[in-house]
């Protein structure tokens, strides 16, 4: 397995677990958004709702702080429905709560909740097949099926409505197209994100955040023998 950089401050999970295991005094504590956001994605802008979790802490008793996106959900087709993406968003931070524990990292086990939301989308998961996420894409390989992976890289704009005030932010998305098992599934995952009006300080620090983790998801590809083309911003 390759070897992954560690940043410190530290922009993702793996910076904490890394920098623990060099001997630092690593805290951490989560909270967490459900946002609305306007994408101008191509000529068909939508909205949608983003799941952010902000870990906060100290590293060696320097505070730090940075955000990750787990999953977006949309009131339509235009992406995974807000009742199936807090699924998403829960599996993929227990993942990292998992990794933070293993790591030696104490963490409180929170996790999303729609709250209001759950009423009104209640009825829609009961229709609806559950959503895949990459990695059961990655276990069906596994299991020794043919599975294939095209990917498609974009930096989508957006308009993040918080309450009082609006942000506006570029999206590092990636979208997977898979094959297996005689059908064809999309889907999609944002990888880092910064403020559009920062875009020279802050681009190629969020472009080699994203890549570090794409580079994880195609070590896990080549294992399981998954076909795919490697894309890096």
């Amino acid at each position: 397995m390759a070897q992954t950089s560690i940043n410190n401050p530290p922009g993702r999970v793996t910076d904490l677990v890394g920098l623990k295991k060099k001997g630092s005094v690593v805290t951490c504590e989560t909270s967490f958004d459900i946002l609305p956001v306007d994408f101008a994605h191509r000529d068909n802008p939508f909205q949608a709702f983003i799941f952010l979790c902000s870990y906060k802490g100290s590293i060696d008793a320097q505070e730090y702080e940075f955000r990750k996106c787990y999953a977006r959900g949309c009131p339509d087709n235009l992406c995974p429905h807000v009742s199936q993406a807090v699924v998403v968003a829960n599996r993929y931070l227990q993942k990292d709560y998992r990794r933070l524990e293993q790591g030696g990292i104490k963490i409180e086990r929170r996790l999303f909740d729609l709250d209001d939301m759950t009423v009104k989308f209640d009825g829609y998961q009961k229709e609806h097949d559950a959503t895949l996420v990459i990695h059961d894409y990655i276990n069906i390989a596994r299991e020794g099926n043919e599975v294939a992976v095209t990917v498609m890289l974009e930096y989508v704009p957006g308009v993040e409505h918080f309450v009082g005030y609006d942000n506006e932010m570029t999206f590092l998305m990636v979208g997977f197209t898979i094959t297996c098992l005689g059908k064809t599934h999309r889907y999609e995952r944002c990888l880092a994100c910064y403020q559009t009006e920062r875009e020279k300080e802050e681009k190629e620090y969020r472009n080699n955040i994203a890549n570090e983790r794409l580079k994880i998801l195609y070590e896990e590809f080549d294992r399981e023998s998954i076909k795919y083309e490697k894309q890096l911003f």
